[in-house]
């Protein structure tokens, strides 16, 4: 409900740290471990489409745009056009976001099959969650630090007491309902 949307590309060192998996099933300290080593030793690039964007152009397309411009960075870093691209799910960006360029391949639960898809994930994840716990400090009634900006009970009510904040996604359901009734 509240926050960016963030994707990562990874081109994975040789050999990949161990322990990569979905960034959803790791924990915060096996996951903030790995981010390190992905960071020191893997190309990457991490693509973010603000709330603003994000209400303009739909959550679907901001998630295509934010794996597009993951990509495009990748790109620049390692000063080179990447092959196949591996994505986590059932829709790539390919004939859905106009600057997307490579070859891709969904992977349904690819953050848990596929390293490279699972390195992507944690960085992305990693990346976003701090954002959120920096936002924190400037809104703390709405407990980021703990919920990232996710529909939970506490920043639910935490919205409908103090009201949305700049970002908080105004395209969204709850956000949308609540801006009515004010």
């Amino acid at each position: 409900m509240a926050g960016p949307v963030v994707a990562a590309a990874v081109l994975l060192c040789k050999p990949p740290p161990a322990g990569l998996g979905d960034s959803k099933k790791l924990t915060a300290n096996t996951r903030a471990r790995l981010e390190g080593e992905i960071r020191a030793s893997c190309a990457f690039g991490i693509g973010v489409v603000g709330v603003e964007e994000i209400d303009r152009i739909n959550i679907f397309a901001a998630t295509m745009l934010a794996m597009t411009r993951a990509v495009e960075l990748l790109c620049e870093t390692v000063h080179a056009e990447v092959g196949e691209t591996l994505i986590d799910g059932n829709l790539t960006p390919e004939g859905r976001q106009p600057d997307w360029r490579w070859p891709a391949r969904p992977i349904v639960g690819g953050d848990g099959k596929e390293p490279a898809i699972g390195a992507a994930s944690i960085l992305a994840k990693e990346y976003r969650d701090r954002l959120m716990v920096e936002a924190a400090d400037r809104f703390p009634q709405y407990g980021w630090e703990r919920n990232k900006g996710y529909g939970s009970k506490e920043h639910m009510e935490a919205l409908r007491r103090h009201g949305p904040t700049p970002l908080h996604r105004r395209s969204f359901a709850p956000v949308a309902q609540l801006e009515m009734e004010l």
